[in-house]
C-alpha cells in the first residue's frame, strides 16, 4: 500500500483524527490493504465502505471477512438482498451489512441492529443510507474507480474517528515503516508482553529472516502522586521510545551487542530491531554460571568507562539521561507500603510510621546517592539477557529493555543480576560473581573499593526487593496479572537477606515492628 502522490482527497464534513488516501493499483494491493485492517480490527469496531456501484466495496469487504476467518477460500456473498450477513470467525463474529436497500434507519432497529452489531466487528456498505444509526467512532473508506492507472486500480480514502482514530493512525504509520525497512511482506506474530504497557511482535518473511518489532507511543501522563507529579516523572521512566535508541546506539557505540535498529518512527513509537533470537542465560535448573559470569564482566566493564551523560537521538534530539535521585528511590520503595502491605500482608500502616518508614529510608540512601554513578541500565536480569554463541567475548550478552536507563549507583544493575526476580541465583554463585566484579573492577581502577562497594550492593538489594515486591503485588491487584505473586517468595528472600547488613540496622528495626515477615533470620 502506497499514498498517492499528489493526489488529496475531499473527506465529508466532520474533520476525522486520522485521514489519509492510498493508490490500489490491482487485487493484490486490495488483498494488502485487507490484511492491514484485519490485523488491527478488533470485536466493537465498525467500517464503513462507501463509493459508487462497482467501486469495489463488496471485494474489500469480502478480503476483509476472509483474513479475519483466516480462511482465503471462504464463501462471502454479497449482502445486497439479505441486507445482513453473519460470520463466526476466530476474532469474534463478523457482521456484514449492505444498506443501499434501506429506506431509512428505521429499518435497522426492526432488524434488531444494536444487538447483532455490538459484539462484533461490522463492515457496512452504503452506510449514509443510515447514517444516523451508525456509531460516531469508526473507519470510514472511500473507494473510487481510478481507470486512467488500469483496469483493476482504484483511489481509496480513509478517516478514522474516534477511538479508532489512534490505532489506525499507528498502523498507518507502521505499514509505511516496514515498507522503507523492506519488511512489508513480512508474518507478523505477537510476543508475550512484559509488565510494562510495550507491545513486542516477531516479523518474519518468507525467507526465514526475522525482525522485533517493538510498538511504545508515547506513555500518557498519570495522575498526579508526589508534589503534583505522575509515578513515572518521579521515578525517572522513560516517556517515549527516544530513550530506547539513545542508550541502544550508546551501548553498541561501547561494543555492546544491543538490537541494531533497522526502522524507525519516533514520533509513532514505533522501532524495527534486529532479532537477538532466545537463547536464554537461564536453563531450567536456573542461571548457567558461565553466561552469568560474561554478564557479570559486562557491568564490570560498563561500570569502569567514561560515560557521557547526553546522547544522540536524532539531529535535532539530545536524549538527558536523568539522575537516579532520592525522590526516585522513594518513590519505589514506599510502593510496599501502598500494595505489598494491603493486598499481600494484609496490613496498612498509619501516618506515623509510614513517616518513620521514609525517614529511615532517606537516611540510608543518602549515602548512594551522593556516591559514584553509572549507567544504571535498571532492568538488568535474566528475561533481558539474550546468550549469543556466535559473537565472541562480552559480546556474546544480548541487551533488552534499557530504555528506562539512569545515572545511579553502579550496585544497582549488579543486584539486578545476582538478585534476579523471576529466577533464584544461589548464595554461593552470587557471592562467586560479586568476587569477579570486584577484581574486574579493581584491575581497571586500582581506587575501587569493595567494602564500600558491598555496602552500597547491601542497600541497593533491599531497595530493589523492596521495589519489585510492591510492583509485583500492584500487577496483580491493579493489572491483573497474578502471574508475578509466583516471584514473590524469591523477593521476600533477597530482602530479608539484605536487611542483616549493618548498614540497615534502622531499616531492619522498622520491619521487626511493622512487617517482621520481610526480616530473615541473622
Amino acid at each position: 500500500m502506497r499514498d498517492r502522490d499528489g493526489a488529496p482527497r475531499s473527506l465529508p464534513p466532520g474533520a476525522a483524527v486520522a485521514e489519509w488516501t492510498l493508490a490500489l493499483p490491482d487485487l493484490d494491493a486490495t488483498e494488502r490493504l485487507a490484511s492491514f485492517l484485519a490485523y488491527d480490527l478488533q470485536p466493537g469496531d465498525l467500517v464503513t465502505l462507501s463509493g459508487g456501484l462497482g467501486a469495489g466495496k463488496t471485494t474489500l469487504a469480502r478480503a476483509v471477512i476472509r483474513a479475519l476467518a483466516g480462511d482465503p477460500d471462504l464463501d462471502v456473498p454479497s449482502p445486497t438482498f439479505t441486507l445482513v450477513q453473519t460470520y463466526d470467525t476466530p476474532v469474534g463474529p463478523i457482521v456484514h451489512a449492505d444498506f443501499y436497500r434501506l429506506a431509512g434507519p428505521g429499518e435497522l432497529r426492526e432488524l434488531g441492529w444494536e444487538e447483532i452489531a455490538e459484539p462484533s466487528i461490522v463492515l457496512v456498505e452504503w452506510p449514509e443510507r443510515a447514517a444516523a444509526a451508525l456509531a460516531p467512532s469508526r473507519l470510514d473508506i472511500w473507494l473510487e474507480l481510478s481507470p486512467g492507472d488500469g483496469p483493476e486500480a482504484r483511489l481509496a480514502a480513509f478517516a478514522a474517528r474516534g477511538a479508532l482514530a489512534e490505532r489506525f493512525a499507528r498502523a498507518r504509520a507502521l505499514q509505511e515503516l516496514l515498507e522503507r525497512a523492506g519488511w512489508a511482506e513480512a508474518g507478523r506474530e505477537p510476543m508475550q508482553g512484559d509488565a510494562s504497557t510495550r507491545a513486542y511482535e516477531r516479523l518474519v518473511k518468507p525467507g526465514g529472516e526475522t525482525a522485533i518489532l517493538m510498538i511504545a507511543p508515547r506513555r500518557p501522563d498519570g495522575p498526579p502522586v508526589w508534589r503534583g507529579k505522575p509515578y513515572s516523572a518521579v521515578a525517572r521512566l522513560a516517556e517515549s521510545i527516544h530513550a530506547f535508541v539513545a542508550m541502544d546506539r550508546g551501548l553498541r557505540a561501547l561494543g555492546f551487542s544491543a538490537p541494531r535498529i533497522l526502522g524507525e518512527d519516533l514520533a509513532t513509537g514505533l522501532l524495527l530491531l534486529e532479532d537477538l533470537g532466545h537463547e536464554a542465560v537461564v536453563s531450567g535448573d536456573g542461571p548457567i554460571p558461565e553466561r552469568y559470569g560474561e554478564a557479570t564482566r559486562l557491568l564490570a566493564r560498563l561500570h569502569g568507562a567514561m560515560l557521557p551523560n547526553v546522547l544522540p537521538v536524532a539531529d535535532d534530539y539530545d536524549h538527558v539521561l536523568p539522575p537516579y535521585d532520592l525522590d526516585a528511590m522513594m518513590i519505589e520503595v514506599e510502593l510496599l507500603l501502598d500494595w505489598y502491605g494491603p493486598h499481600v500482608a494484609g496490613q496498612t500502616f498509619s501516618g506515623s510510621v509510614r513517616g518513620e518508614f521514609a525517614h529511615v529510608w532517606r537516611e540510608v540512601l543518602a549515602e548512594v546517592v551522593g556516591g559514584p554513578t553509572t549507567w544504571t541500565l535498571r532492568d538488568y536480569h535474566s528475561p533481558n539477557l539474550i546468550w549469543l554463541p556466535d559473537r565472541g567475548g562480552l559480546k556474546r550478552v544480548g541487551l533488552l529493555d534499557f530504555q528506562d536507563a539512569v545515572l545511579g549507583p553502579p550496585a544497582y544493575d549488579v543486584v539486578s543480576l545476582l538478585q534476579d526476580a523471576r529466577v533464584t541465583v544461589p548464595a554461593e554463585l552470587e557471592f562467586k560473581l560479586l568476587g569477579v566484579y570486584a577484581r574486574e573492577r579493581a584491575a581497571a581502577d586500582p581506587a575501587f573499593g569493595m567494602r564500600d562497594f558491598a555496602r552500597a550492593y547491601a542497600i541497593m538489594g533491599a531497595q530493589r526487593a523492596t521495589k519489585v515486591a510492591g510492583i509485583f503485588a500492584r500487577l496483580d491487584k491493579r493489572d491483573g496479572k497474578p502471574a508475578y505473586l509466583a516471584h514473590l517468595p524469591r523477593v521476600e528472600s533477597y530482602l530479608g537477606r539484605n536487611l542483616n547488613h549493618p548498614a540497615l540496622t534502622r531499616l531492619r528495626a522498622w520491619h521487626e515492628t511493622h512487617l517482621p515477615r520481610l526480616v530473615a533470620s541473622p
